[in-house]
């Protein structure tokens, strides 16, 4: 056995033992304080028989001993993806549309109701994929421009009677300027003290919105927040219009859609505009793009404005989904949360933030019937993910090419 090898087999079992230890505390402490081992035991043994055996799997290939099965699978492979290839985007892009057009009537309320949160969180991510991915810029509050948008929308319905259509540049624009405002003071500065100083920023937001009793009603929030409503034909005497509220689950899943839809065409334009280059550009060297002549904080409080639209958006549909908001939902583990979804699809990835949102938000309530072991697994599988592809699911192409790259 040669020395990679015995420090391969040392690095799995010391990472089995920490993982029963972490696992004991779990299962093995009960509620009238008596101390068990054996259901700590039982879960330890199937996932390290789990994990021996992939890491036998693991140890085989890096030894080449599996290359006369992996080769022909994966020429086999080559020849299915050249075949998947062939036809033009835009018989996917249709194939999606329909799909996504359909879902409501294929699935049950409840995987409708998933696709409702996958679909507000894919807008909270591109819109956070503005700052964080195109810009470069770590933005941990975030969620504070949900928020915004969201009591935008509760306050203009419950005091003026404005409707859900007329209030969603109201919100946007809201978020906007409240962008500016956090925006200004902070984007001065770099790395680890924009973290700080935007995560500070996002809880002095919420705590304003559980301490502002007039304005909110506080920690007991807003109720009887009114649905979006479209005017219908109604003949019975007559033609008259009449005002329909769509309460309905399906009717709310394609409002969320068309939010997604339009956020990924935005986010996209966004992308490969001037402005887009601009923001790369800060990303990559803020001091190079500055020297080059690119005004970087002008475009760097653009990016934190623009993701902050996107990100009123969705509130304002959130509390018109729900029909009321308090300050609870918008901490700061939404804000981690929607984080998550931009660096585990990948940063820049618009088809990697729309995967992102699906694994965060649809994979836990696939596994909800383990209980209390499916988020064990599932962080567990995502640390190994960063591990193995610490650029994302589906990393960001490079945009567009100089002209030395050809050479």
């Amino acid at each position: 056995m040669t020395r990679e090898s015995r420090k391969f087999w040392l690095t799995l079992v010391i990472g089995l033992v920490w993982f029963l230890l972490l696992l004991w505390p779990l299962l093995g402490i009960k509620d009238d304080g008596t101390l068990t081992f054996a259901p700590a035991f039982a879960v330890w043994i199937r996932v390290a028989v789990t994990v021996i055996i992939l890491a036998c799997i693991y140890f085989a290939k890096q030894q080449g001993w599996l290359d006369p099965v992996l080769h022909p699978a994966a020429k086999a492979a080559g020849e299915v993806q050249k075949a998947l290839l062939a036809p033009p985007l835009w018989i996917y892009v249709i194939l999606g549309a329909a799909f996504a057009f359909a879902f409501p009537w294929l699935f049950s309320r409840y995987a409708q109701d998933i696709a409702v949160s996958v679909l507000i969180y894919i807008t909270l991510g591109l819109g956070l994929n503005v700052v964080v991915g195109l810009c470069g810029l770590l933005d941990l509050g975030y969620i504070a421009f949900y928020g915004v948008g969201a009591y935008t929308y509760a306050l203009l319905s419950l005091h003026y009677g404005l409707s859900f259509w007329l209030s969603l540049p109201v919100a946007a624009t809201f978020a906007a300027i409240a962008g500016c405002i956090i925006g200004y003071p902070t984007l001065r500065m770099r790395g680890d003290y924009l973290a700080i100083v935007t995560l500070g920023f996002g809880e002095i937001i919420r705590i304003v919105l559980n301490n502002w009793m007039s304005l909110t009603n506080g920690p007991n929030g807003l109720l009887g927040i009114d649905a979006p409503a479209v005017l219908v034909p109604n003949f019975t005497h007559g033609f008259t219009l009449e005002l329909f509220f769509m309460k309905k689950l399906q009717y709310l899943y394609y409002i969320a859609l068309a939010l997604a839809v339009v956020a990924i065409i935005a986010v996209r334009r966004l992308n490969f505009s001037r402005i887009g280059r601009a923001w790369e550009a800060i990303r990559e060297d803020e001091t190079a793009a500055e020297l080059m002549g690119v005004n970087t904080f002008r475009f760097k409080l653009l990016a934190y404005a623009m993701g902050a639209v996107f990100g009123g958006l969705a509130g304002a549909f959130f509390s018109a989904r729900m029909r009321f908001v308090s300050p609870e939902s918008f901490t700061f583990i939404e804000s981690a949360l929607v984080l998550s979804m931009v660096v585990l699809g990948g940063m820049g990835s618009i088809p990697g933030i729309m995967l992102g949102a699906f694994a965060l938000i649809a994979l836990p309530e696939f596994f909800r019937e383990f209980e209390l072991y499916r988020m064990l697994a599932f962080g567990g599988a995502m640390t190994l993910m960063m591990l193995f592809r610490p650029a994302g699911l589906i990393p960001a192409k490079r945009m567009g090419k100089r002209s030395d790259d050809e050479d």
